[in-house]
Formats: C-alpha cells, structure tokens, sequence
C-alpha cells in the first residue's frame, strides 16, 4: 500500500454508521474516495432524541446541501417550560431566548432523522460525476487493528480481513477504535455523576404541546418529555444522580428497576412515563461521561464525533462536534490524499478551538442539572428566572454563543453540488 495514493485510490475505513461517520462518508464521497463504512447495528437506527444544529454545525449543513431535507424533518418545538409536581408552571425559556442558544435552539430535529437526511445525501451524491458512492456494510465491526508503514490492517468480526489507508473511528462513546489504537476508555473517560435514559411514549393530554417540559425531584432525578416528529409520541427523558455502577452496563432490566425506584411517586407525568417504559422499542440507558483526550489521531487512524471528545448530553454540542468534526477531518484529507499523516495533523490543529469550547459544561453541572434538595431545586429555578430577565440576557447570550466565533474553514472539493 502507497503513501502516495490520489484521492480516488485512497482506501478509508469508517467505523460507526450514526451522524459523524454519515457526514465524513458524505464529504469523502463528494471528494473522489469510496469510503467503506461499518455499523454493528443491522441497520440505520431510526428515532432518538432531539439534536440542534446552531452556529458552525448550522453552516456546515448549509455547505453540505443538508438543509432541504432538515427542513422537511425539522420538529416544530418552542421552547422549554419547567414545572412542578402538579404540572404548574415554574419558569419558560422560548426558543429565541438568548439569540436561539439557549436549551431548545430554532432547528431540531431527532437525531435518526438527522441521520436519514445524511444517507438520503449521500444516495443522491453517488449519481454525481466522479462520485463513487459509500461502502456500506451493516452488521459488522473492527475486532482488531495493527497499523504498519504502509497502512493499517483491519480484522473484522464476521472473520474478513483488509487493508486500509486510513481508519475513522466515529463510534461513539464506548469507542471499540479508541480503545484498540489508543488505550482503555477508562484512560479518557470522566463520569459526571449521573445516568440518563431516552425512550418513545404515547404524547399524554395534559402536556402542552411543541414545548419540551422538565420537572425536577429531590434526590436528583429529572424527568423530562420532549415533542416528537409525530404529535401522538414524545421522546421521555430521565437524569438520575448516583454513584457509578459497572452492574448496569448492558443491564436492562436493572437501568429499568434504577428508574422505577427513582421516579416512583415522583408526580407529574412519571407514573405516565413509567408505565410507557416498558412497552418502548427504543429504550436507551448511559452514563453521562465525558471524552477528553491528548489527541485524537496515532500514525494513520482518528477519532471523530463522541468518540473523540464527547461533551456529554450536558454540553449541548455533540452534534455540532460531530458534525463540524467530519467536515474537517474529511475536508483536510481531501487536501492531501497522498500525506494522511499533515492531513491528520491538520485536522487536530484546526478543530481543537472549537472543541475546547465546544466540550465546556453548563455552570454547576450536573448538580445544577439535577440538584439533590428541595432547597437545590428551588435556587436552580431562582438562577432560571434571573438568567431570563432582561438584565442578564445579554450576558447569557454571550455565553452561550461563544462557539459562533469559530473561523470553520472551507473546503470547496467538498461541498454540495448545489452549494
């Protein structure tokens, strides 16, 4: 295998089929590479929670030619309204607050429709002159790599084996590619002080509608439902403060006994969302960690997405991350498909500003996310009405804005046809 390879014999391995391996497949595509990209689901997961685009992540859509189909799944959500035990309302936050920055942002979407406006882009780009389409091979993941002068060798689960230039790992999270060109998770992964779980439920009467709704209990717990694509569902969502525990990793039944216990008498609509739980197909249960590395490329392989620096669900840029993630990345190694090593090196150097940015938490936290006490909860909804008010909301703007300086370069070989 040649370090000299031109952009149209290069061989790129993508693993991990969600919104970072999507776009980067996409911009290769669009650039002459055929990418080969492996998902270990059996296919494209659908639904998810709701994910923003604002600032960089927004321009790189536009770039990309992404906007048309995010405007025909855009959720129609407002704002976020907090409420008590009995449902009243506490404080509301409508999406133009603090320049469209704040919680919810003028364009949602959920991120498995996210993630279908990206294959449908890339089904449309493969009929475009010099465009060689996207490998795509579900049901599959890396078992082991050994990375040589020439290339790096893949070994694969249904046995197969293969050569590569490059290796993308975009598998999030727990990544398999991190820890097996990198080290243990355990080497960059921060716990926050909490577990949270996403899951489908029918919409019940009493919550209003296109407003994402949170109410907050002692011990910790949140719960939350926010509006779905279709008015009759709602996406639950659940924050619940403890310790760490290995026993409920890939434990359903015990994230499930966690939440009942936590939310049992909780008011509201928990006894709604607990009953919904169990019936749900698309229960998701993590950790609310954190991914922070030293760097996120060794030799000829790198990390992209959550994969190389998860904010966590409480930073609010994850998408944004993976999204301005794979624009780069992609956009560098079409600049010098013969030198993979300067375009990784570009890579880190040029994203890193925004990341750093990017990966910073809200103040307080989790804590402030989920307070403990009836006290905690209280002065958390006190600083919620201060940060609305006249007076603070152009600090808060600025705050939350800060990511909006970022120079993202531009990448011409790149982009939409129709850009």
């Amino acid at each position: 295998m040649t370090t000299h390879a031109d952009a149209t014999n290069l061989k790129v391995l993508i693993s991990g089929g969600g919104i970072a391996g999507n776009a980067a497949a996409l911009q290769l595509s669009r650039a002459g590479i055929r990418p080969t990209l492996i998902e270990r689901a059996p296919a494209p997961r659908p639904g998810g929670q709701a994910v923003d685009l604002r600032g960089p992540s927004r321009t790189v859509a536009e770039r990309m030619g992404l906007m048309p189909g995010i405007r025909r799944y855009q959720l129609d959500e407002r704002g976020m309204v907090h409420v008590d035990t009995a449902g009243r309302e506490i404080v509301r936050m409508p999406a133009d607050l603090f320049g469209g920055n704040g919680a919810v942002a003028e364009i949602e979407i959920t991120r498995g429709d996210l993630n279908q406006v990206l294959l449908d882009a890339i089904s449309a780009a493969a009929g475009e002159p010099g465009n060689p389409g996207v490998d795509y091979r579900y049901g599959d993941w890396v078992r082991d790599l050994r990375e040589h002068s020439g290339g790096v060798r893949v070994d694969f689960a249904s046995g197969a084996s293969a050569e590569f230039d490059l290796v993308i790992g975009a598998d999030g999270l727990h990544s398999a590619t991190r820890r097996l060109a990198f080290g243990p998770e355990e080497q960059f992964s921060t716990y926050l002080g909490a577990y949270m779980s996403y899951f489908t439920m029918p919409t019940p009467a009493q919550v209003e509608p296109h407003w994402m709704t949170m109410h907050s209990m002692p011990g910790g717990i949140v719960a939350g439902l926010r509006p779905d694509a279709d008015p009759a569902t709602a996406k639950a969502m659940i924050a619940i403060r403890t310790a760490p525990d290995p026993a409920l990793r890939r434990n359903i039944a015990a994230q499930q006994e966690l939440i009942r216990a936590s939310l049992a008498g909780g008011g509201w609509q928990t006894a709604a969302i607990l009953d919904a739980m169990g019936q749900a197909e698309d229960f998701y249960f993590d950790e609310l960690a954190r991914i922070t590395m030293p760097e996120w490329t060794t030799g000829r392989i790198a990390l992209v997405g959550d994969a190389g620096y998860c904010g966590s669900p409480l930073s609010g840029q994850g998408t944004a991350m993976a999204l301005v993630g794979a624009y780069v990345l992609a956009g560098e190694i079409t600049r010098t498909p013969h030198d993979p090593a300067a375009a990784l090196a570009r890579y880190t150097e040029t994203l890193r500003p925004f990341v750093e940015t990017a990966q910073q938490l809200p103040p307080g936290g989790v804590q402030g996310m989920a307070p403990r006490t009836k006290t905690g909860i209280r002065a958390a909804h006190t600083f919620l009405r201060l940060a609305t008010s006249r007076m603070m909301q152009p600090l808060m703007t600025r705050m939350l804005s800060e990511t909006e300086s970022y120079a993202l370069p531009d990448y011409p070989a790149a982009q939409s046809a129709t850009h």
